[in-house]
Protein backbone atom coordinates (compact mmCIF):
# COMPACT_ATOMS: atom_id res chain seq x y z
CA UNK A 1 0.00 0.00 0.00
CA UNK A 2 2.97 2.24 0.81
CA UNK A 3 4.15 1.94 -2.64
CA UNK A 4 1.10 2.79 -4.91
CA UNK A 5 0.62 5.76 -2.33
CA UNK A 6 4.72 7.01 -2.97
CA UNK A 7 3.95 6.42 -7.28
CA UNK A 8 0.56 8.52 -6.62
CA UNK A 9 2.23 11.62 -4.55
CA UNK A 10 5.34 11.25 -7.13
CA UNK A 11 3.03 11.63 -10.21
CA UNK A 12 1.40 14.09 -8.79
CA UNK A 13 4.59 16.31 -8.03
CA UNK A 14 6.03 15.41 -11.54
CA UNK A 15 2.66 16.72 -13.06
CA UNK A 16 2.82 19.88 -11.13
CA UNK A 17 6.20 20.79 -12.09
CA UNK A 18 5.21 19.77 -15.53
CA UNK A 19 2.32 22.54 -15.66
CA UNK A 20 4.58 24.76 -13.69
CA UNK A 21 7.39 24.72 -16.12
CA UNK A 22 4.89 25.22 -19.00
CA UNK A 23 3.29 27.98 -18.05
CA UNK A 24 7.02 29.43 -17.62
CA UNK A 25 7.20 29.00 -20.72
CA UNK A 26 10.39 25.94 -20.05
CA UNK A 27 9.86 22.53 -21.51
CA UNK A 28 7.75 20.44 -19.58
CA UNK A 29 9.38 17.43 -19.75
CA UNK A 30 12.18 18.68 -17.64
CA UNK A 31 10.32 18.00 -14.64
CA UNK A 32 11.37 14.50 -15.25
CA UNK A 33 15.31 15.05 -14.98
CA UNK A 34 16.94 14.71 -11.89
CA UNK A 35 19.04 17.52 -11.27
CA UNK A 36 17.72 19.24 -14.29
CA UNK A 37 14.33 20.19 -13.41
CA UNK A 38 16.00 21.55 -10.20
CA UNK A 39 18.47 24.20 -12.88
CA UNK A 40 14.61 24.57 -14.98
CA UNK A 41 12.66 25.72 -11.44
CA UNK A 42 15.67 28.32 -10.37
CA UNK A 43 15.35 29.16 -14.12
CA UNK A 44 11.62 30.00 -13.58
CA UNK A 45 12.34 31.54 -10.18
CA UNK A 46 14.76 34.11 -11.94
CA UNK A 47 17.62 32.90 -10.07
CA UNK A 48 20.92 31.69 -11.38
CA UNK A 49 21.75 28.70 -12.72
CA UNK A 50 24.90 28.09 -11.26
CA UNK A 51 22.40 28.06 -7.74
CA UNK A 52 22.35 24.09 -8.61
CA UNK A 53 25.61 23.88 -7.16
CA UNK A 54 24.63 24.93 -3.89
CA UNK A 55 22.12 22.28 -3.65
CA UNK A 56 24.59 19.53 -3.35
CA UNK A 57 26.26 21.36 -0.05
CA UNK A 58 24.12 20.32 3.20
CA UNK A 59 22.43 23.08 5.04
CA UNK A 60 23.49 25.91 2.19
CA UNK A 61 21.33 24.10 0.24
CA UNK A 62 18.32 24.52 2.42
CA UNK A 63 18.87 28.17 2.53
CA UNK A 64 19.03 28.98 -1.45
CA UNK A 65 15.92 26.73 -1.61
CA UNK A 66 14.26 28.69 0.82
CA UNK A 67 14.92 31.32 -1.38
CA UNK A 68 14.33 29.90 -4.42
CA UNK A 69 10.89 29.27 -3.05
CA UNK A 70 10.53 32.93 -1.42
CA UNK A 71 11.31 33.94 -5.10
CA UNK A 72 9.06 31.57 -7.12
CA UNK A 73 5.80 32.46 -5.52
CA UNK A 74 5.91 35.72 -6.87
CA UNK A 75 6.91 34.64 -10.28
CA UNK A 76 2.87 33.33 -10.15
CA UNK A 77 1.68 36.95 -8.90
CA UNK A 78 1.45 34.80 -4.84
CA UNK A 79 3.01 36.30 -1.82
CA UNK A 80 5.24 35.08 0.67
CA UNK A 81 2.34 33.22 2.79
CA UNK A 82 2.15 31.23 -0.50
CA UNK A 83 6.22 30.93 -0.70
CA UNK A 84 5.72 29.78 2.95
CA UNK A 85 3.70 26.89 1.40
CA UNK A 86 5.31 25.83 -0.78
CA UNK A 87 8.59 25.92 1.14
CA UNK A 88 6.73 23.34 4.02
CA UNK A 89 3.73 21.82 2.42
CA UNK A 90 5.35 21.47 -1.62
CA UNK A 91 2.46 18.58 -2.31
CA UNK A 92 -0.07 21.15 -2.10
CA UNK A 93 1.05 24.12 -2.87
CA UNK A 94 3.04 23.43 -5.86
CA UNK A 95 -0.40 21.76 -7.66
CA UNK A 96 -2.39 24.64 -6.49
CA UNK A 97 0.06 27.37 -8.16
CA UNK A 98 0.71 24.94 -11.56
CA UNK A 99 -3.88 24.54 -11.84
CA UNK A 100 -4.96 27.98 -10.87
CA UNK A 101 -4.97 30.58 -13.34
CA UNK A 102 -2.14 32.53 -12.35
CA UNK A 103 -0.28 33.68 -15.40
CA UNK A 104 4.28 33.44 -15.04
CA UNK A 105 5.35 36.73 -14.47
CA UNK A 106 9.37 36.92 -15.97
CA UNK A 107 11.91 38.21 -13.66
CA UNK A 108 11.98 42.11 -14.61
CA UNK A 109 8.35 42.34 -16.24
CA UNK A 110 5.90 44.66 -14.08
CA UNK A 111 4.19 42.43 -11.68
CA UNK A 112 0.62 43.97 -13.13
CA UNK A 113 -0.32 45.82 -15.95
CA UNK A 114 -1.03 49.72 -14.61
CA UNK A 115 -4.61 50.63 -14.45
CA UNK A 116 -5.58 53.39 -17.13
CA UNK A 117 -5.05 56.69 -15.67
CA UNK A 118 -8.72 58.31 -15.35
CA UNK A 119 -9.75 61.23 -18.04
CA UNK A 120 -10.34 64.75 -16.03
CA UNK A 121 -13.83 65.81 -17.05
Amino acid sequence: MFWVLYIAVFALMVVAMWMIFTKAGKPGWAAVIPFYNTYVLLEVAGKPGWWLILFFIPIVNIVFYVLACLALAPRFGKGTGFAVGIIFLPIVFLPIMAFDSSKYIAPGAPAAPAPPAAKPQ
